[in-house]
This record gives C-alpha cells, sequence and structure tokens, in this order.
C-alpha cells in the first residue's frame, strides 16, 4: 500500500515537502505527529491527524504519537486569538496515560513488529534543558526574521489579537523544532505530519534538522476538516464530541455522526474510517441512487462508533435510536442507561412530580392533567387511551385510569409518557 496515494485519495494531504514521496517509496520511514494534552480525552477534531497515522503503520511505516507535555506547558500560537491556561506537571501525566489508552485503539503498540508505534513525550527531554543550553544550542540556528515571517506569528502581531503574542509562545516553534530534532537524531525519524496550521511549525523543524545535522527531513500535513456549510468541524451545541465515553455518550457520538449532511457524509468516510476505495464508491453510488436511506451516514457511523467505542456501543446506540424513531419495545427502553435514556429524549418535555405521589399510587388520568400537563384535559386523554394512542414506556395504556406506581418508573426515576406517534414526555420522580 502507498501512503500518500492512500491519503490522496482520501482528500488527506494538504501540503507535502517535496522529496517525501521518493522517500517513503525506498525504505521503512519514522514519522511523528504531536498531540496537546490538554484534556484527558481526544476529540474527533483529532481523529484526522490520528488516521494519518492509522494508515502509516497499515502502509509499513512506524508512527510516533508525540504528547507534547513540554509544549503543553507553554501552548501553540497557530490558529489560537489569545494564549491559553497553563498545566501542572500531575495534570499533563494523567492526560498522558488516558491519551495513549485511546490510540491504542487505532495503533498497535504492544507487537513485535518493526513498525510498532510508539508514544514520547516531549516532557522527557525538555525538563532538564536549562533555558541558557536551549538558547545557545537551539536558539543560535534560527533567525528571528525566519520566526517572524510564519503566518501563525504574524496573524498575532498584526493586531489581530487585542492580547498580542508573549515570548512564551513565540518561543513554541522553536520547541516544536527541537522535537523534530531530538527524534530525527535519537530516533531517525525523518518526517512530521499534522494539521495545514502546523506546517509553520513543521518546517521549522525541517530548517532546524538542515543547519545543525544536516540530515534528511520531511513534513506533511492534512486539511483542518470542515463541514460544507461552512461551520466548524467537531463541535455541537454542548461543546467537543470526545472519544471518552464520561464526556460523549457512544449514543451522542454515533448520532453525530449519523446526522452529518450527505456532502460531509461522503468526504468524513474517506477520511475517518479504513474502508477501501471500491467499498466507499460503491456506498457513495448506493447512496445517490436513494439517499433518503441515508446509507452512508449509517455506514460511517456504524465504523467510527465500533472503532473508537466498542460494536456492542454500537448495537446499543442503535437500539436506543430505535426507540425514538422506531418501534422499539419496552424491553429495550429499559434497558436504557441513565445517561443514554436522558441523551434519547433530550429536548422533550419535563414534568417533575413528588416520587411519594406514586409510591402512593396514582390513575394515569390525574397524573397526566393534574401532576403533569401532558393532555390539556381528562376528556382528552380519555379519548386518545380508548384509540389506542397513548403509551407508557413504550407499552400501550390499557385504560384511562389505570393506576400507576414507583414500580413503573425506569431507573427508579423516570417515566416515558408518549401522546401518538412522536409526542414524547418524560416525568421525572422526585
Amino acid at each position: 500500500m502507498n501512503f500518500v496515494e492512500e491519503l490522496k485519495w482520501r482528500g488527506m494531504v494538504h501540503d507535502m515537502m517535496p522529496g517525501t514521496e521518493e522517500l517513503l517509496a525506498k525504505e521503512q520511514v519514522t514519522a511523528y505527529l504531536g498531540i496537546d494534552p490538554t484534556a484527558d480525552s481526544l476529540h474527533i477534531g483529532h481523529l484526522c491527524g490520528v488516521m494519518m497515522l492509522r494508515h502509516f503503520q497499515r502502509c509499513g511505516h512506524k508512527p510516533l504519537a508525540l504528547i507534547g507535555g513540554a509544549t503543553g506547558m507553554i501552548g501553540d500560537p497557530s490558529g489560537k486569538s489569545a494564549e491559553r491556561n497553563l498545566l501542572d506537571e500531575e495534570t499533563l501525566h494523567h492526560n498522558q496515560a488516558c491519551i495513549k489508552k485511546q490510540l491504542a485503539k487505532f495503533l498497535d503498540f504492544e507487537s513485535d513488529a518493526t513498525n510498532k508505534a510508539e508514544l514520547v513525550n516531549n516532557y522527557d527531554w525538555m525538563k532538564d534543558f536549562t533555558f541558557l543550553d536551549f538558547a545557545r544550542e537551539v536558539g543560535k540556528h534560527i533567525t528571528v526574521n525566519y520566526m517572524m515571517a510564519k503566518d501563525s506569528v504574524k496573524k498575532r502581531l498584526n493586531g489581530e489579537s487585542r492580547d498580542g503574542l508573549s515570548f512564551t509562545e513565540f518561543t513554541y516553534q522553536l520547541l516544536q523544532g527541537y522535537d523534530f530534532l531530538h527524534l530525527n537524531e535519537t530516533k531517525g525519524c525523518k518526517l512530521q505530519m499534522g494539521g495545514s496550521d502546523q506546517w509553520g511549525n513543521i518546517t521549522t523543524g525541517t530548517e532546524l534538522i538542515r543547519r545543525t545535522n544536516g540530515g534528511e527531513a520531511y513534513a506533511l500535513t492534512c486539511p483542518l476538516i470542515t463541514k460544507a456549510d461552512g461551520g466548524k468541524f467537531g463541535k455541537t451545541e454542548s461543546g467537543n464530541v470526545w472519544l471518552d465515553a464520561r464526556y460523549t455518550s457512544p449514543y451522542k457520538f454515533y448520532q453525530f455522526w449519523l446526522n452529518v449532511s450527505d456532502d460531509d457524509a461522503a468526504r468524513y468516510i474517506k477520511i475517518f474510517t479504513s474502508l477501501s476505495k471500491d467499498e466507499i464508491d460503491q456506498l457513495i453510488t448506493e447512496h445517490a441512487e436513494a439517499p433518503h436511506l441515508r446509507t452512508l451516514q449509517k455506514r460511517l457511523a456504524k465504523e467510527v462508533t465500533i472503532m473508537v467505542h466498542s460494536e456492542e456501543d454500537y448495537n446499543a446506540a442503535v437500539e436506543a435510536s430505535d426507540i425514538l424513531f422506531g418501534n422499539a419495545t419496552s424491553a429495550a427502553l429499559k434497558k436504557l442507561d441513565e445517561d443514554t435514556l436522558l441523551a434519547v429524549f433530550e429536548g422533550v418535555p419535563r414534568f417533575e412530580v413528588a416520587k411519594s405521589v406514586l409510591d402512593e399510587g396514582v390513575k394515569a388520568v390525574d397524573l397526566f392533567v393534574d401532576n403533569a400537563a401532558v393532555f390539556a384535559s381528562k376528556g382528552e386523554m380519555r379519548k386518545l387511551v380508548q384509540g389506542g394512542g397513548v403509551s407508557l414506556n413504550k407499552e400501550k395504556l390499557s385504560a384511562f385510569d389505570q393506576v400507576i406506581t414507583s414500580a413503573d418508573l425506569l431507573d427508579s426515576k423516570y417515566l416515558l409518557v408518549q401522546r401518538g406517534k412522536k409526542n414524547y414526555f418524560l416525568i421525572i420522580a422526585k
């Protein structure tokens, strides 16, 4: 498999230094990609870079995932309008351990293969590097003129931000450049990859290598992922879409991919899955013939959810989706954990009732009219129940005066009332 060709048909090449493709064709290459450890989970904004490493390893090359423990203490000015908060050492170590666990789902760290992945942390080689040594050994090789010419620096100095650019952030490209030099000298790393906003920092590294040891060094970047409508990729109303289930449930994660537009689905399935070109072309053809079936979105959501979480989580997400949009059973509803239940029915009208009311037992007609205004009147509810149009926890209500007790609660806390086919109401017992 040819790595550059693989990335090109997937739409994952933005810039590439001349000679990169020739280098990859003649030998097994070691390349690294940096990951900012500012949180203890990756989010889907990291996924394009992680998939680059995954394809790189599948093509027989050796990937290094660099956790920016040192640079994370400073903050990269690229694409930022203000300086970020700095992290302490204990937090960085915790974040690194969590990120490695996530990366292990994409990369082989454990086998005896010559191209097994490695996790490195630039804090390990920067922590004992004194300022004087850094200034003498690194700073002298790169001129201020060269550094000032970088877009990430120019944008911050040209008045686009009130805060300007601190000296700390100004040194960032030298630190990242030194990472490349260190890995070049200690691990034979000849290629750095990253997002297109990293081009300036990466080429500083290639220049530093050229000026210090004259070694081979190359750069390859992927485009920054956007939505077809120009909106920011990977953001929802509630913030980032995280890979860690503690922050974004597998159900919400699955729903994110399921709800992308047709145009985005056709691009994302190439970038965020390992499906072959033939299979993806076939899916695109099938989707074009019957867009309403959302073939691309369903397959994209399946592949990414299984890759990031598990097949079990994917099946549970599909089942949860069917509860809202399909003819799911009461048994399927009862299997949902509380977080998924609340995610599935996010945005539906909610009513709170005293749990004591349910402990004593209450007629459905009183509960759904007097205690929770699901129906405007008892007469309206009686007619709908008689017509089979009211369900409690996905089971048809047999009588309008059926007694409901705390034994009917889901997760000892919730009642799901359905009026007609599409109108849901959540009653919360407190």
